[in-house]
């Protein structure tokens, strides 16, 4: 319960996140927080795609 309390605070959670998946502690909490910074790293890298489109295709309309 208080693994989630902590989520739900802003920028802690990434913090925390670093902090209980290379530090030491239980291994399945290790191995479900590199997961789950693994996932966030690959949702992050496809909104940066979809920014890159959005962004080029605003500014192929604007030159037009």
């Amino acid at each position: 319960m208080l693994t989630m309390l902590i989520m739900i605070i802003p920028i802690v959670n990434i913090i925390m996140m670093f902090v209980w998946a290379f530090g030491d502690g239980n291994p399945s909490k290790q191995n479900y927080f590199k997961a789950s910074l693994l996932w966030a790293a690959i949702i992050l890298g496809l909104y940066a795609i979809i920014a890159i489109i959005v962004f080029a295709a605003a500014a192929s309309m604007s030159f037009s």
